[in-house]
């Protein structure tokens, strides 16, 4: 029913902002203080990478000089390309309004939303409203790293969110819809060029069994903007930096190791330890949930993204592996609905939420860039 569709639409944008609010009042109130922990306030959450960096860019562009002579984070000037212009862009357009770091924590709420609805839809195609409800409630805390996410200056969600929607419209047939969002997406992480692998897949499959390709040549021709966004960016590289490929030129940003599951060589720069077990876990749900969707869906792109995007960072080597895998979630809970909505679920959802942002307070504590002198940022 349209009504109660509406009124869902109202509940996930108060669960999402409220459970937001809710936290940063933490950090406002500076409660961890009361715990044992260090002091902390909102400065905390502004601290936390990669939030500077992507406040710097909102600031200078890439603009090296201007960089070098505002800002003193000690980071390689080089580094800053490695972080795309979409995340920044927002921020600036906000911070007509607010002061930077503000606008930050307001551009990563906003795209939190979007991702929520757009989840909430993407799901109504695959489950009654009561249970794409219920889905969207938990994935706005689970996974926990996903949380943290929501609560700081980073582009996830705005990202995780076109991907979604690109895979909306795609599923409704509105490719053109479907490759803007994927562009979109594109100038946020440069991840997102997997789903365009996973486009080209499914139209690679439909040329070899069509009898006339004529016509899926003509419906597909909309996702050569895709590749023509990350030509622009590296247009913009060139004209601010004078190196067109200024991003792959930015240092121990990539994180490729030449062999698979290279994140437990545990001396690695971007390692350095052995308490890793949980990145198993995490492997073994997405390979579980990208074999699933394979079995269910074939060549379509739901039934390869996960496989696909999870392949690919079996090669990252870095101990945040449940960031750089944060955009197949959203997929992998189409795998689990079924045992996800059940009542021992909820009942064990429920008492973890406070597990959640437990967590996330002590992350956020503890990632935070040296950042000496706001007035720059502001």
């Amino acid at each position: 029913m349209p009504k109660l569709f509406k009124q869902n639409h109202i509940k996930i944008i108060f669960i999402t902002v409220f459970s937001t609010i809710l936290f940063w009042s933490v950090f406002s109130l500076n409660i961890p203080s009361l715990l044992g922990l260090p002091s902390v306030s909102l400065k905390t959450l502004f601290a936390n990478y990669d939030g500077p960096n992507y406040l710097v860019i909102s600031k200078c562009g890439y603009n090296f000089d201007c960089i070098r002579n505002t800002f003193s984070l000690g980071l390689p000037l080089e580094y800053y390309p490695a972080h795309l212009p979409g995340f920044p862009l927002t921020i600036k357009l906000l911070d007509i309004i607010f002061p930077g770091p503000v606008a930050m924590l307001i551009s990563t709420l906003a795209g939190s939303v979007f991702l929520n609805l757009f989840f909430y839809k993407f799901l109504r195609l695959f489950t009654k409203e009561k249970q794409a409800f219920f889905l969207t409630t938990v994935f706005n805390f689970l996974p926990a790293r996903l949380f943290v996410l929501r609560n700081v200056g980073a582009p996830e969600t705005w990202f995780i969110g076109f991907i979604i929607a690109s895979l909306y419209y795609f599923k409704n047939k509105k490719y053109l819809a479907s490759a803007i969002f994927l562009s979109l997406a594109q100038i946020f992480k440069t991840p997102a060029v997997l789903l365009l692998a996973s486009y080209l897949l499914y139209f690679l499959h439909l040329l070899k069994n069509s009898k006339k390709p004529i016509l899926i040549i003509k419906s597909f021709l909309p996702f050569i903007i895709a590749p023509l966004s990350v030509l622009l960016v590296f247009l913009l590289y060139y004209f601010q930096t004078g190196d067109f490929w200024a991003y792959f030129n930015s240092g121990d940003n990539r994180h490729i190791f030449p062999i698979p599951f290279g994140v437990f060589i545990g001396n690695s720069s971007w390692v350095n330890g052995i308490w890793l077990e949980d990145i198993i876990f995490i492997f073994v749900l997405a390979y579980y949930s990208g074999f699933k969707l394979l079995q269910k869906y074939k060549f379509k792109p739901i039934g390869t993204f996960v496989l696909i995007y999870t392949i690919a960072t079996t090669f990252v080597i870095h101990r945040d592996i449940s960031r750089y895998i944060t955009p197949i979630y959203p997929l992998v809970y189409l795998t689990l609905k079924k045992h996800l909505n059940n009542h021992i679920f909820k009942k064990v959802f429920y008492i973890i939420i406070f597990a959640v942002y437990l967590y996330s307070i002590n992350f956020c504590i503890g990632n935070t860039a040296p950042v000496a002198d706001w007035s720059p940022y502001l």
